[in-house]
């Protein structure tokens, strides 16, 4: 199967809000055609998630998936502050995204955390995103079966980062702009700790 490319930031397609796949569609053999398509595009690339305006499609589809093999550049003290687990292959059809309040300990667990992030249709940049620590989606699977996820952590960093692709955004409207930085340049920035890259960069 010949596949699509990832769309890349200046098209269109990625900054409208995608459209809600119809019902009559859902459990088709298009829609799951489409999934599996986007599965073997965000694999290929490889990355952790992809929303279908990434392949050129407007519609409100996401698939997700981490692996140790993906995380194995990691340090246990890295994936641990990062929050980053496995987690199985995942497609999302209509997601509604809420990110969930922090716990009553107030300041000790204040509900948002800033890393780096990057983007498949961003190629080759970085940069500092704040994003909430928890999140719950809603939404169906290609069969049209009923999906809640409560997430933590990376999983919930993914999950944001993929359903403001079908709101039209991209991590940069959302990025710290003085953290953008090169893949390369961002090597090192990457070992030292988030407070130490902020300092480094004046963000």
């Amino acid at each position: 199967m010949e596949l699509p490319p990832i769309v890349l930031a200046g098209r269109a397609v990625l900054r409208k809000p995608a459209a809600p796949v119809p019902p009559e569609e859902i459990g088709t053999k298009q829609l799951k055609h489409l999934i599996s398509t986007m599965v073997a595009v965000m694999r290929k690339a490889p990355g952790v998630g992809l929303a279908a305006p990434q392949i050129g499609v407007s519609q409100q589809v996401i698939v997700l998936e981490d692996s140790e093999e993906l995380m194995s550049r990691l340090t246990p003290g890295q994936r641990a502050e990062r929050g980053r687990v496995p987690f199985p292959l995942r497609a999302i059809v209509n997601p509604t995204l809420r990110v969930l309040a922090p716990s009553p300990q107030g300041a000790a667990d204040p509900g948002r955390a800033t890393f780096f992030e990057g983007c498949l249709s961003v190629p080759g940049y970085m940069a500092l995103v704040e994003r909430g620590l928890s999140v719950e989606v809603s939404g169906v699977d290609a069969d049209g079966e009923e999906i809640r996820w409560e997430a933590t952590g990376w999983p919930a960093r993914i999950l944001q980062h993929e359903v403001d692709h079908l709101r039209g955004a991209l991590y940069v409207d959302r990025m710290i702009t003085r953290s953008f930085c090169s893949n390369e340049e961002a090597k090192l920035l990457l070992s030292q700790s988030v407070a130490e890259a902020r300092a480094a960069l004046g963000a």
